[in-house]
């Protein structure tokens, strides 16, 4: 199972991925992760993110299909993986698949996880964080279940800045859709549901 995640920032995506890593092992891939993983261990290629990042630029493309190639080669990825953050533009998309190729790999599906962006507006900002461990809950849980910390919103969790990031989404990342359907890759699922029910369409679609 080697898919890549499509879907607007709250649509849900993360808990759909986590529960296909607990059931069949494959490795969650997140770019946002591995680059702060790369910049902390002071890695080759997160001394070289840290440099654009410092100086507030996007790290280029080919630097982060580096670095997803080179925790592609991992062995928890050999079974399968799940990209989530990536590929975040059509261009990105081409690149990845000319390094999947050279790998000797290839993508089996897009999965494009749907929600309205009224639904999303309305979940994200009703999500409360955990100062401490990063927990996620409801409005109205004050302390963290997981940790006792305390729960607060993020600025990137107010409904204006939600709107701004679901413009963003929609100008660069939504012409992914239509590049991995060209490809006869894309398989959508309702996002607007309960987490189980969506996960259980989720193994139909993907053939598990």
């Amino acid at each position: 199972m080697n898919i890549v995640l499509l879907g607007a920032p709250g649509a849900g995506k993360g808990t759909q991925a986590q529960k296909l890593v607990e059931e069949f092992g494959v490795a969650h891939i997140s770019t946002g992760d591995l680059l702060r993983a790369a910049v902390k261990a002071g890695t080759k290629l997160g001394v070289k993110a840290k440099s654009y990042m410092d100086n507030g630029q996007l790290v280029p493309d080919k630097l982060v299909v580096d670095l997803v190639t080179e925790r592609l080669d991992a062995d928890d990825a050999q079974k399968g993986f799940i990209l989530d953050g990536f590929p975040r533009n059509t261009a990105q998309a081409v690149t990845l698949d000319s390094a999947l190729a050279e790998m000797g790999r290839s993508l089996d599906a897009a999965l494009l996880v749907d929600v309205k962006p009224d639904v999303i507006v309305k979940r994200l900002s009703s999500r409360r964080t955990c100062k401490e461990c990063g927990y996620t809950a409801p409005a109205g849980v004050d302390s963290c279940p997981s940790c006792g910390g305390e729960m607060y919103q993020r600025d990137d969790d107010k409904p204006e800045t939600i709107q701004k990031r679901l413009d963003v989404y929609e100008n660069q990342t939504a012409p992914l859709v239509e590049y991995y359907r060209g490809k006869e890759l894309l398989k959508s699922v309702d996002g607007d549901r309960p987490v189980d029910e969506v996960y259980a369409d989720v193994k139909e679609l993907l053939g598990l």
